[in-house]
C-alpha cells in the first residue's frame, strides 16, 4: 500500500466530504467513522485523537473499496478554516534576495536579536483548491510555496518540544500575493497609514491549498521537506524546509502564547527565495503554476 492522504472531495452529490486517498481510491471517512450528517474535514479533526489511530486500517478499506479518483472532484481539503496564520520572512534566502532587490541591508539571523516568530492573517474566505484557476485581478500577482501546518489538537501555550502533536498533518499551500497593493495609493513611505496587508495578502483566491493533508505520523521530520515550484515550465523555487528561520514548532508555540489554535486552523510557515518580487518578475495570464512539496502531491493552478 502506498503512503495516504487526507482530501476533501464531491462524488456528484453536492456534499463536500472528508475522504481518505489511497492507491487513487477515496474513502468516504465520513460514512467510515459514522460523523454526523454533512460532516467536513473540521469535524474529522474534532475526534482527531481517535480518528488518527485508525487511519492505517481505514486505508486498507480505502485501497480495497474506495471510490476511484477519476469520479470524483478534489477541493481544497480545510475549506472553511477558522484562521490562517501565515509567517513573514522565514527562509534565510528569501529574506536576503527581498532586501537586495529593495536595496536595504540584509538582516542577521533573528534569534541573535531575541526575536520571535511574526505572523500576518489571512481570511478563511480566500481558500481556493488545488486545481483553482485564479482570477488575474492585479497587477502583480506573486507565487509563494509553502508548507502548511494543520492543527489536529487544540494548542494553548504549548511548548516547543510539544508545538508539533497537536498538528494532524501538512499540505500544500500557495501565498498569493498582490505586490501592486503592499502600498496604499497616496501613503506616505514610514507613515502608520503606509502598508495595506490585506488587500496585498487577504484577497479572494490568495490561498490555494491542497490537493492532500500528509498526516503527520507519516513524515518524519518536518524541517526536512523538498518544495519546489515552477511557473509554466521554469523551476521558480528549490529549496528544502530546513532552511527555515523559524522551525515549524516554533511557530505553533508562540501563535498559541497570544491565542488558541483549535482544529482545523492553519499555519504557513513561510516561503523560500524565488518569488516574482525578487526579480520584478509577476504572473500574467494563461500561466500555469505547480507546487510539489514531497510526499503532499502536487498543486496546479492556471491563471485566467
Amino acid at each position: 500500500m502506498n503512503s495516504y492522504g487526507l482530501v476533501t472531495f464531491d462524488d456528484g452529490g453536492g456534499w463536500h466530504k472528508p475522504g481518505l486517498l489511497v492507491d487513487q481510491h477515496v474513502l468516504d471517512l465520513a460514512q467510515y467513522f459514522s460523523l454526523p450528517p454533512r460532516a467536513d474535514m473540521i469535524d474529522l479533526f474534532a475526534q482527531w485523537s481517535e480518528i488518527e489511530k485508525e487511519l492505517p486500517i481505514a486505508a486498507k478499506a480505502a485501497a480495497a473499496s474506495g471510490v476511484p479518483l477519476e469520479e470524483v472532484t478534489i477541493h481544497a481539503p480545510v475549506e472553511r478554516p477558522l484562521a490562517i496564520y501565515c509567517a513573514g520572512a522565514n527562509y534565510r534566502d528569501h529574506v536576503d534576495n527581498m532586501a537586495r532587490a529593495r536595496g536595504i541591508p540584509t538582516e542577521p539571523d533573528p534569534h541573535d536579536r531575541g526575536l520571535r516568530p511574526w505572523h500576518f492573517l489571512k481570511s478563511g474566505r480566500t481558500v481556493c483548491g488545488p486545481n483553482a484557476a485564479i482570477n488575474l485581478e492585479c497587477a502583480n500577482l506573486d507565487w509563494e510555496a509553502e508548507i502548511a501546518a494543520v492543527i489536529g489538537l487544540q494548542a494553548r501555550n504549548v511548548s516547543e518540544r510539544n508545538a508539533l502533536d497537536h498538528v494532524a498533518g501538512y499540505m500544500i499551500a500557495n501565498d498569493l500575493s498582490a505586490r501592486d497593493r503592499m502600498v496604499r495609493e497616496n501613503g506616505e513611505p514610514g507613515s502608520t497609514f503606509y502598508y495595506d496587508w490585506a488587500a496585498h495578502k487577504s484577497f479572494e483566491q490568495s490561498c490555494p491549498l491542497g490537493p492532500i493533508i500528509l498526516p503527520a505520523s507519516n513524515v518524519g521530520n518536518p524541517q526536512n521537506i523538498d518544495i519546489q515550484l515552477w511557473v509554466n515550465s521554469e523551476l521558480k523555487q528549490n529549496s528544502n524546509s530546513r532552511h527555515m528561520l523559524f522551525s515549524i514548532a516554533e511557530q505553533i508555540a508562540h501563535i498559541s502564547t497570544y491565542v488558541t489554535l483549535h482544529p482545523g486552523d492553519i499555519v504557513l510557515t513561510g516561503t523560500p527565495a524565488g518569488v516574482g518580487a525578487e526579480t520584478g518578475t509577476f504572473l500574467k495570464k494563461g500561466d500555469t503554476v505547480r507546487t510539489r512539496i514531497t510526499g503532499m502531491g502536487e498543486q496546479n493552478l492556471s491563471i485566467v
